[in-house]
């Protein structure tokens, strides 16, 4: 008997450089970018893709990709003898000498992965925003669609809409795109929505074969960009073959009417620490801890995070924040902060509005607020960060969107 079960390959997007977070894309990749303490960006999208029963996956990597290698393989791994897996796959220059020219570009160098595994389906997802979402239902509404590709946005005001790329639904019928306008100034809101417009999420559901001869002919294509985005979903509007699948019809196991819906593009300094602030906060927006759709990762063999009084019999106090396992807290004073493994607060200092990475220690009366440190900056007894603006970047951190960001291992001038 034939199997009438789709076979689905899901393919990560996981090269971006991230430019606009630098400093904390200065020695990773932005989708290896640490999140609430014990997750990296792309845990959501893999977490997501698993989550939805599709248990073959690629992850197309590029830019400063070791630490993303090292923890996809690390803890991402399926099992073997049911033939699942995630694979990072690294830039291999196989049909030239060229890395990878953008998403779409990726994707036909990486065909080989298609040809080998013969799915009816792929997924393409990026890989660097923080959301849930169940692929399984996006693909059970593209193929009974008949598209041959499907686009999922997420409604946005209409007055942000010259912040995305904007999906523009046939009047006759809202589940086919009639055009795809790259952030228009005049855009036209949604038939049941005036207000609204759709903004595309990055990710898309093709047929296989249609995806394959999209990327193929898009790579002789002059003046090609060879994005997905830019230039694959557009050349199947052209030919009327583009669907469009609204997120607000997703529903996610165990989701509940406070945190359905939601999505994070983290693609800035402030919207990655606003992301934070969203999860501390006491009834947060996204929620971590819905166990019935679970983000996967892996921190190592750390300890219970631990608060205790300081030396001097000081009381600790924390209240709407996230620690870490590792994470400790000596006499100090936390509030409305993320804290990863290994972070040490020692006695009477104050961390307000900050994300600390992995193994950052905040000396005794020190203060930190509204800032991101990166992994393993100490912060001298008594110093302040976030404190006064103009001093900050006089020492030479970075200043923008009112926080103070300090890169990976930078050091606190004396």
């Amino acid at each position: 008997m034939v199997s009438s079960r789709k076979k689905v390959l899901a393919i990560v997007l996981a090269g971006g450089e991230g430019k606009r977070l630098m400093p904390l894309t200065a020695d990773r990749a932005k989708p290896a970018v640490p999140f609430a303490g014990i997750y990296r960006l792309i845990d959501f999208a893999l977490s997501n893709v698993i989550n939805s029963g599709y248990l073959k996956v690629v992850v197309l990597t590029q830019y400063k990709s070791h630490s993303l290698d090292k923890h996809v393989t690390q803890t991402w791994r399926m099992s073997s003898m049911l033939g699942n897996y995630v694979a990072p796959v690294p830039a291999q220059q196989r049909v030239g000498k060229n890395w990878y020219l953008g998403s779409a570009d990726a994707i036909y160098q990486s065909l080989n992965l298609i040809r080998d595994e013969k799915p009816d389906i792929v997924v393409v997802v990026g890989a660097d925003h923080v959301y849930r979402m169940d692929f399984h239902q996006m693909v059970k509404a593209h193929t009974a669609s008949g598209a041959a590709c499907t686009v999922a946005a997420i409604r946005q005001p209409i007055e942000l809409a010259d912040q995305f790329g904007v999906i523009d639904v046939h009047p006759d019928d809202p589940t086919k795109i009639r055009d795809f306008l790259e952030k228009p100034t005049d855009p036209v809101g949604l038939p049941d929505s005036p207000g609204e417009v759709l903004a595309s999420m990055g990710n898309y559901v093709f047929d296989a074969d249609a995806l394959v001869e999209a990327v193929t002919r898009d790579a002789t294509e002059i003046g090609s960009k060879h994005d997905m985005g830019g230039d694959i979903v557009p050349s199947f509007v052209r030919r009327q073959q583009a669907g469009v699948y609204d997120y607000k019809d997703n529903d996610v196991a165990g989701s509940t009417d406070r945190d359905r819906g939601y999505w994070r593009d983290v693609g800035t300094l402030g919207s990655y620490y606003a992301a934070h602030m969203d999860v501390v906060s006491p009834l947060p927006v996204f929620n971590l801890y819905n166990f019935d759709w679970p983000v996967y990762t892996s921190y190592g063999p750390q300890p219970p995070a631990k608060v205790v009084q300081g030396a001097a019999g000081s009381t600790a106090t924390v209240d709407e924040a996230v620690l870490s396992p590792g994470a400790v807290v000596v006499g100090g004073h936390v509030h409305r902060s993320v804290l990863s493994p290994g972070v040490f607060v020692q006695d009477g200092a104050e961390v307000s509005g900050a994300v600390l990475m992995n193994g950052v220690r905040v000396g005794p009366g020190a203060v930190v607020r509204n800032a991101i440190l990166d992994k393993n900056v100490v912060v001298p007894p008594g110093a302040e960060i976030g404190v006064d603006l103009d001093a900050d970047r006089a020492r030479g951190f970075v200043v923008e969107d009112g926080l103070t960001i300090l890169g990976k291992d930078q050091v606190f001038p004396g």
